[in-house]
This record gives C-alpha cells, sequence and structure tokens, in this order.
C-alpha cells in the first residue's frame, strides 16, 4: 500500500482542502497521473500519485479541510509488467489489446463527463489513436455542450433554474473580496492612455499590450513608492522590492500568480514569465510561493471587451490598476481629429494609506511612460 497525504504547500501552509478526487475508489491511476485537486488559501493544485496501481480507499473527501500530513487516501501499487524486450536502453512492456467495447476512457475524463451529462462518443478526441483527453471534455463543455446534473436536498428545484454549487476557491474569493472591502477605505481615479506608439512597436512582434504597462507600472512606482506599500499597526510600510501580481482568471474564480522583481526586467522576459504564470494557473501547476509576495496588482480586465472597472484591491496592498480595452477612437491631436489606440486605466487604492492627489500623480506617470515613443532598449 501507498499512503496519500496532504502535502506540505508552501512554508506558512498548515492545511488544505480536497477539492475533488479525480480517481475513483477501484480506479486505476499511473503513476504522476492527477490524483486529486487540493486548495489552500493560497493556490489549488493537482497532486500527481506518488505509484501506479489502484485508489483503494479515500480517507478525506471532497470538501474537507484538513492539517497537513494527515492521510487522505491510498493506493495498492501494482508491480510492472514483464520486460519482454530491451532495445537501446528502452524498456519494452506487453500492451494488452483493448477488447472491442471496452471504456478506454480515464478516469478523470469518466469523472468529468458523468458531472456535465455528457455522451463521450461525441466528443472527438486529440490524444494518442483518437482518445478522448481532459482538455478535450473541458473544450467541449466550454462550448455550452454540456450541462450540470444537480441533485438539491430537501426539497425540488425548478425547472427554469439551475444550481452551481461553491467551490472552495469561490467561497475564498468571496470572503477575500468581501473583507477588502471592509478594510480598505477604497476610491478609484481613472485616466485615457495612448496605446498608438505601443501598437506600432508590437507590429511583427509576439507581445500583447500587458508588459508594457507592467513596465511603465515599475516605473511610476520607482518614482511614488508609497503605492508599492502595505498598512501596518505601526504605520505604513512601504515595500522596496516591486513584486507584480497579475489577476489571472479560471474557470472556477481568480489566482494572481505574482512576477518577482518586475522592474529588473525587459519586455521579452515580462511577456514569457506572464504566459508561463498564467498557463500553469490555469492547469493547476503553480506552487504557493507563486502567488504569495506580491507588492502591486494588475487586472486586465479588457480582454473581453470591458472599458472600465473598480477593482477590488487585493490585501494587504494599497493599490490594483485596471487595463481596459485598448481600441481605435478619435481623439484631437494637435487642433485636429486623429485615430489613435486608446484604452482607459483604472486605480483602485486604498485611501487611509494615499490621497487622491498621490493617486493622479501616480497615474499621471504610468500614462506618460505608457505615451514614449522608445522601446527597444527595454525590450
Amino acid at each position: 500500500m501507498v499512503d496519500i497525504i496532504m502535502p506540505q504547500l508552501g512554508e506558512s501552509i498548515a492545511e488544505g482542502t480536497v477539492v475533488k478526487w479525480l480517481v475513483p475508489v477501484g480506479g486505476p491511476i499511473e503513476k504522476d497521473q492527477s490524483l486529486l485537486e487540493v486548495e489552500t488559501e493560497k493556490v489549488a493544485l493537482e497532486i500527481p500519485s506518488p505509484a501506479t496501481g489502484v485508489l483503494s480507499e479515500i480517507v478525506v473527501q471532497e470538501g474537507e479541510t484538513v492539517p497537513v500530513g494527515t492521510l487522505l487516501a491510498r493506493i495498492e501499487s501494482t508491480p510492472p509488467s514483464e520486460v519482454i524486450n530491451r532495445v537501446g536502453g528502452v524498456v519494452v512492456r506487453p500492451m494488452e489489446p483493448t477488447p472491442e467495447g471496452e471504456d478506454r476512457h480515464s478516469p478523470v475524463v469518466r469523472q468529468l463527463a458523468r458531472e456535465y451529462g455528457i455522451d463521450l462518443s461525441q466528443v472527438k478526441g486529440s490524444g494518442a489513436g483518437g482518445r478522448v483527453t481532459k482538455k478535450d471534455v473541458q473544450d467541449f463543455i466550454a462550448q455550452g455542450r454540456g450541462s450540470i446534473k444537480v441533485t438539491v436536498s430537501g426539497g425540488e428545484q425548478s425547472m427554469g433554474e439551475e444550481l452551481l454549487p461553491f467551490t472552495q476557491m469561490r467561497r475564498t474569493i468571496a470572503e477575500r473580496m468581501v473583507k477588502s472591502r471592509q478594510t480598505a477605505a477604497h476610491v478609484t481615479t481613472f485616466f485615457e492612455a495612448d496605446f498608438s506608439d505601443i501598437a506600432k512597436f508590437r507590429e511583427g512582434r509576439s507581445l500583447t499590450y500587458l508588459p508594457f504597462v507592467i513596465r511603465a507600472v515599475t516605473r511610476a512606482i520607482r518614482e511614488v513608492p508609497v503605492v508599492n506599500s502595505s498598512w501596518g499597526e505601526q504605520g505604513i510600510v512601504i515595500k522596496k522590492d516591486i513584486h507584480i501580481g497579475i489577476a489571472t482568471a479560471l474557470e472556477e474564480g481568480l489566482l494572481v500568480p505574482v512576477v518577482r522583481h518586475a522592474d529588473r526586467k525587459g519586455l521579452t522576459q515580462l511577456a514569457k514569465e506572464v504566459a508561463d504564470l498564467a498557463e500553469r494557473a490555469r492547469s493547476k501547476k503553480l506552487s504557493p510561493e507563486e502567488v504569495q509576495g506580491g507588492t502591486f496588482t494588475i487586472t486586465n480586465h479588457g480582454g473581453f471587451g470591458s472599458l472600465f472597472s473598480t477593482p477590488i484591491i487585493h490585501q494587504p496592498q494599497i493599490a490594483i490598476l485596471g487595463i481596459g480595452a485598448i481600441q481605435k477612437r478619435t481623439v484631437v491631436v494637435d487642433e485636429a481629429i486623429a485615430i489613435r489606440s486608446m484604452g482607459y486605466l483604472s486605480l483602485s487604492f486604498d485611501h487611509r494609506v494615499i490621497d487622491g492627489a498621490t493617486a493622479d500623480q501616480f497615474m499621471a506617470k504610468v500614462k506618460g511612460y505608457l505615451e514614449q515613443s522608445h522601446w527597444e532598449h527595454i525590450l
């Protein structure tokens, strides 16, 4: 037997919540295959199986929160099949033919199909031999072709309603957002910036607008360092390091992975790090340390066309900057009508720490750096 215990997911993490078992009791499991989803107050992660075998027992059920080191489940490990050949050091093992009609889908694929009422024969597989993968099912669901099956305890649900049970992540987000509004004195200021020079510079380069905004924000923070601070019992704690959190939307909620020492990095490196963090956030591969220690947050709400937003501050930070959609608009430039790539920026800030004049001073500097025309030297 192989014991599965609640892992230590970061130095300051003392407990974790089992969000979902990805393999049912009695189900086969391969080594390094995702076994369960665990969530802490910092991050959600998929925990891989340490062995190949069968999940023989689940001790901690979905939704339960337990301390680090708690026994979660047991796997009955199976020895490897007989080696039939070695070619160039590669072990070749016999493959059992799949009987006609036998279920070839992995446990996690079958579980997703059950939850969303999906007929897997209707899902086109992208895996080896046309095998349906977890991503294939998720894409199928994203197209609106599945429906959650819900049983309501203690009563019947109207046919005109659908119940989406709270996930642990959604509960955590709700608690933090309410706490932030209750803690900080939220105020939001708006600026409009001309992104035309950046748009021209991006031509032929695989860069989004986000690295440019990060760069402009870090430069402005150097000149208005109080924006990079937190509220302390004895006074305002100004952070010397600039660690930028990037709000990343997931299907089930929001995570804020952190680009550390963002002020020391060029556009290309920033773009690579942001893309890597976002991808691993969506695949639940982030470590807890990668969502901790942020000193200022940026949220790109314009990805779906939103122009304005009043984002909620990510505690214990004192400010968060929102980026609206970058759109071509007619504006007045040098007493003439011109078409420019424009975008609105918002800054929600804690009025306990800074006043409107300081916030506007900071935003004016961000706007100025975005509208500069010399970006080559910081690629």
